[in-house]
């Protein structure tokens, strides 16, 4: 059976909105988060508005999808996402270190290796590392999440016993969803 579809998010004083055909661009400051939307999408004074008109069940779950990617976009931009790595060295002492004018992560000396490792860090991604704690900061939470994951990517450990050899970089606290209340 075919209705429609519709979504309201309320989006805080301070934070501005721009539209440009499917790009949603969400400003505050200097710090701005931008993701492209493919549901029907139209700005409705402090509201955005996600609809889809005689739809069904794969459309319903498209506007739910970015409705909470809009939520997230709001939440980061109020205050940033966090992730936290710990870096684990049992057989050989590992150096980790930011590389600004690249924008990678290198992990030298892991397990013995000559070769250094490299993890990408995302646009709109801050890293610090503080003794053997990595900090990831992010307004957008899926830059500040992959850029997680490609760092303990990085130091993922193949043919070797995992019980024995247990050296990398792990996250130890990830951002739980924070939510905001959609508007009726």
């Amino acid at each position: 059976m075919k209705k429609d579809f519709k979504q309201e998010i309320e989006v805080p004083e301070g934070i501005e909105i721009i539209l440009d055909g499917k790009m949603l661009k969400l400003k505050r400051g200097s710090d701005s988060v931008e993701k492209k939307i493919d549901v029907g999408l139209r700005v409705d004074g402090r509201k955005i508005v996600l609809e889809a008109k005689n739809s069904g069940k794969k459309e319903k779950k498209m506007i739910n999808t970015y409705a909470s990617h809009v939520k997230n976009m709001v939440c980061g931009l109020e205050k940033k996402y966090e992730y936290k790595l710990q870096i684990c060295a049992v057989h050989f002492p590992m150096n980790v270190s930011v590389d600004k004018s690249k924008n990678i992560v290198v992990i030298k000396n892991f397990l013995g290796e000559v070769k250094p490792r490299t993890a990408n860090i995302l646009p709109n991604t801050e890293v610090k590392i503080e003794k053997d704690i990595v900090t990831i900061h992010s307004v957008d939470k899926d830059a500040s999440g992959q850029t997680a994951a490609n760092i303990e990517n990085a130091s993922r450990i193949c043919a070797r016993d995992r019980r024995i050899f247990q050296d990398g970089i792990f996250i130890i606290q990830k951002e739980k969803g924070r939510g905001l209340k959609k508007a009726r």
